[in-house]
């Protein structure tokens, strides 16, 4: 039997005496000395520390974001925080909430997990029930002050025209509920500037509950809507960042920037930042490439990204 199997030339190896090279030390290098950490001690202040981080990549955008967060609040320009609900669930809104007593964040923006992490942190101290058990047994979601709260906020927020987030922070600081000094809600209505909270009709827990009212809870956040767009037509010079919501602040955010230009508003001059766990598309296009004049993705746990976001600010403050 003939063996008809296609034989394949064999390859001859290449040659490689008449490669040519270079001197090492005349070529060209993308990586040098100046581009090194240097470690510092345990006791070291943190300015020492964050100067000492490699100044490349991520370092480099950090600190370029915390340059024009400073540069935004010497002028009087607006730090706008937008965030879904796990920057409150890892802890973080002290953070933020700082910045905002130092009057460098001058508005927060939430989408409705947000708002009900940060509710059930400032009302009793705790949040995020377990939601497979949860589920298996019919209850998750049921929790009836939760609830209670949303819907009477949402009527307020609608029937006032001051909107879900204002009417949400004004309870709790009237309830005089314990843990008021670590809630974005309440400490945004305390210090009076702008809450919004961002609802998608049935994608919060709070939306189960029998005393909701969907024309009080379109209304109130409708009207929180509209006070994102008067933020952003004001965000010349400014800076928007975006922590942790992959698709429903995005997406606030470039109607916002629509009707702000729409209406003779050309918000020039924009600074953004993503900060999320992982990229995602709505961020990077809605938030980081389209609108701004320069924006940054800075990649990591919010745990970690959020507090080290704050200390490069505040160093950037000092003199």
């Amino acid at each position: 039997m003939t063996d008809r199997t296609p034989r394949t030339p064999r390859e001859t190896p290449y040659d490689l005496t008449k490669v040519g090279t270079r001197p090492l030390a005349g070529r060209p290098n993308l990586v040098d000395l100046s581009m090194l950490g240097t470690p510092t001690g345990p006791d070291a202040p943190v300015r020492d520390f964050l100067a000492g981080l490699p100044p490349v990549l991520a370092t480099k955008d950090l600190r370029a974001l915390a340059g024009h967060v400073v540069r935004a609040h010497r002028g009087g320009h607006g730090v706008a925080v937008a965030m879904g609900g796990h920057v409150v669930k890892t802890g973080c809104a002290p953070f933020l909430i700082d910045l905002a007593r130092r009057g460098i964040v001058t508005s927060f923006h939430m989408a409705g997990s947000t708002a009900i992490h940060d509710f059930e942190i400032a009302a009793i101290g705790g949040t995020s029930e377990d939601v497979a058990k949860g589920l298996g047994e019919g209850i998750y979601g049921m929790s009836d002050e939760t609830g209670r709260a949303f819907a009477a906020a949402a009527q307020r927020g609608a029937a006032d025209q001051t909107g879900l987030g204002r009417a949400l922070g004004v309870g709790l600081l009237a309830s005089s509920a314990p843990n008021c000094g670590v809630s974005l809600l309440a400490e945004s209505a305390r210090l009076g500037i702008p809450c919004t909270v961002h609802v998608a009709v049935g994608t919060d827990t709070v939306h189960m509950h029998p005393t909701g009212d969907g024309r009080d809870l379109g209304e109130a956040t409708l009207v929180d809507f509209r006070l994102a767009c008067t933020v952003v037509s004001k965000l010349a010079h400014g800076v928007w960042i975006n922590a942790g919501s992959a698709v429903i602040l995005p997406e606030v955010f470039l109607k916002a920037v629509t009707v702000a230009r729409n209406t003779g508003h050309p918000v020039e001059d924009l600074t953004t930042a993503n900060f999320d766990m992982l990229p995602h598309y709505r961020p990077t296009t809605n938030v980081v490439k389209r609108p701004p004049a320069r924006g940054y993705n800075l990649t990591g746990h919010h745990e970690l990204m959020l507090p080290l976001f704050r200390m490069a600010v505040l160093a950037e403050m000092e003199p």
